[in-house]
Parts: structure tokens; C-alpha cells; sequence
């Protein structure tokens, strides 16, 4: 199935499982080793401590972030670089095949990224992109929001009203791409045009 881009002018792009390649359970598995609880294994459990929330948003910082890990993981001897290898792990690659669509489509349209992520993340993945890319990340994009930037995350109305705002965008001519539902509907709330980009669906194929 192909995008319809009849009337848009913008298209907005999630991060993660759209551009970028994630694992989950690599980062669940990672904290097993340093003494998460198999009671908190799953996906769910593992990450609804607040502290992950509270580090998406950017109430809480880095170190405040890695301290919290340590009560949940009952290890006060884990280290910064433990924790932070363990976070990131999720993280994998982003195709050059949809580098190079972002890079085609920049030609004729406005695009932007809104991602729910963190500074721990982005502050390793930006370096890691240009060291395989050769360019730096931010330049495929028109503005890139980051939730722990602008204090909002999805799928909170709030989230999506503040990037239309902040890029001065009209949603009516935007499309926004994101592989959760939940995301998908909040973003209709806040009237953009939408594509859910399902489990299996590819995004270099989408245009």
C-alpha cells in the first residue's frame, strides 16, 4: 500500500520501528544481567516505572535516570556505562534504504520528526548515525522534536498540538507515520492526516 500525498505539504515521521530498527527485549535482557527481576520481565512491566517516563519527557535527567534504575534493579553497584549500554540496547540501525527515502522526499516536501525518546539515546545515536551515514541525522529533517525536549510525548494531544505549533504547520496538509496505534489516534485528535505503518510493513516502500 502507498502513501496518498494528494494535498500535503508536510509529513511528519515517527523514530522508532518507522526509520529506526528497534529491539525491546535486547535492552529487557540486558537488565536481567544486571538483576531485573524475571517478575517484571515482560515488555509492559519492564518499562512502567516512572523513572522511563519521567526521562522521555525530560523531567528527570540522565543521572536521576541511571539512580532510579539502580532501586529498581536492587544492584546500587551497577555502572553509569552498565546502565546506559543496558538502555540502548534496543537501539539497531537505521537503513540507508529509508535514509535515502527521507532524502527523496525532502525534495518536494516539508518533513519532520516527532519521536517519544531520550537524551541518553539520542546523545549515542546521533554520533553512531554520522559514523555509518556520513552526514549528520537532524539534516534529513526540517525540525526533529524529541519528546524530552519539549516536555510532551504521544499519544498526549498536548504533544501533537505543540509540534504543529512549534513547525507552524497546518495540519490539515500534514501527514504524520507512526507504527502505534494509540499514536495514530491521537494525532487525528489534533487533525493531521495519518498512516499506520503496521507490524511488517516496510516505510521505503511506502512512497
Amino acid at each position: 500500500m502507498k502513501i496518498e500525498l494528494n494535498g500535503i505539504k508536510n509529513i511528519i515521521f515517527d523514530l522508532g520501528n518507522v526509520l529506526l530498527n528497534l529491539d525491546f527485549d535486547a535492552s529487557i535482557k540486558a537488565f536481567q544481567k544486571l538483576g531485573l527481576n524475571n517478575n517484571v520481565i515482560d515488555r509492559q512491566q519492564a518499562y512502567a516505572d516512572p523513572v522511563f517516563y519521567n526521562l522521555e519527557i525530560g523531567k528527570i535527567t540522565p543521572e536521576e535516570f541511571r539512580s532510579g534504575i539502580r532501586e529498581i534493579l536492587r544492584n546500587p553497584n551497577a555502572k553509569d556505562q552498565e546502565i546506559d549500554d543496558a538502555w540502548y540496547a534496543m537501539i539497531l540501525d537505521i537503513p540507508a534504504k529509508r535514509v535515502q527515502v527521507v532524502q527523496d522526499l525532502k525534495k518536494n516536501y516539508n518533513v519532520y520528526l516527532f519521536s517519544n525518546t531520550n537524551k541518553i539515546h539520542i546523545d549515542r545515536l546521533l554520533p553512531a548515525f554520522k559514523k555509518e551515514h556520513g552526514f549528520d541525522f537532524p539534516t534529513l529533517f526540517k525540525t526533529a522534536f524529541y519528546s524530552h525536549e519539549i516536555h510532551e510525548r504521544k499519544p498526549d494531544l498536548s504533544s501533537y498540538k505543540k509540534v504543529i505549533a512549534l513547525s507552524g504547520i497546518n495540519a490539515g496538509e500534514s501527514i504524520f507515520i507512526d507504527d502505534l496505534e494509540k499514536n495514530i489516534i491521537g494525532a487525528e485528535k489534533a487533525g493531521l492526516r495519518t498512516f499506520w505503518l503496521k507490524d511488517g510493513k516496510e516505510m521505503a516502500e511506502l512512497f
